[in-house]
């Protein structure tokens, strides 16, 4: 029987030990995750200084707006490539800023029309160039936009309006001075450059 007791009573410690074992590592993990969520959460908060008053800010998931940055991004790269005025120096201005936003499909589309004589005819003919977004249809997933606007050039003798559709893909690269977006347009393509309406004006 002193036996017996003696082998319940070492079961019984060994299960209360094994217990207490099991119990701490659950306690422990607990401890760990919600530390790391804390440590997770106060990463992004970050205080901004107001008079020296500083101010509690909060970071967000750059994936959040992403696809707001994406749209942003190509809105800004069509109208530096095709919102114009008759001055060189402001169209090689243009170029030059729009050219950081793409890759060497948007340098092809720029030479192609530099070809046909596209800036000597905005020269020639006093022409101004302004660029309306209608929309901009985008898959983030295959990272594929297709760009709709309306593009008006308003000459001395008269005002074409023209349909103007592109199609592209996006890139993500590193943020900088020159692509705050951190996005690269890359495959870009007209579909559409047609003429809408053709207004003469009046010349007397």
């Amino acid at each position: 029987m002193i036996i017996k007791n003696i082998e319940a009573k070492i079961r019984l410690a060994t299960f209360i030990a094994i217990g207490s074992f099991v119990t701490s590592l659950i306690i422990v993990a607990i401890n760990s995750f919600y530390a790391y969520r804390l440590v997770s959460n106060a990463q992004r908060s970050i205080y901004i200084l107001d008079n020296n008053v500083p101010i509690l800010a909060k970071q967000t998931d750059m994936q959040m707006n992403r696809p707001a940055e994406y749209r942003a991004h190509i809105d800004l790269f069509h109208s530096l490539f095709f919102s114009l005025t008759p001055d060189d120096n402001y169209m090689e201005y243009q170029m030059k800023k729009a050219m950081y936003l793409v890759d060497e499909s948007g340098m092809q589309q720029y030479n192609d029309l530099k070809e046909k004589g596209f800036f000597n005819s905005i020269l020639s003919s006093s022409s101004v160039l302004t660029l309306q977004t209608d929309s901009i249809s985008l898959d983030v997933t295959k990272k594929y936009f297709r760009f709709y606007g309306k593009l008006k050039i308003d000459r001395r003798s008269s005002t074409v309006v023209r349909s103007l559709i592109t199609e592209g893909y996006l890139k993500d690269i590193p943020r900088s001075d020159n692509n705050p977006h951190g996005v690269l347009i890359t495959n870009w393509k007209t579909l559409e450059n047609k003429d809408l309406e053709d207004v003469e004006k009046n010349t007397f």
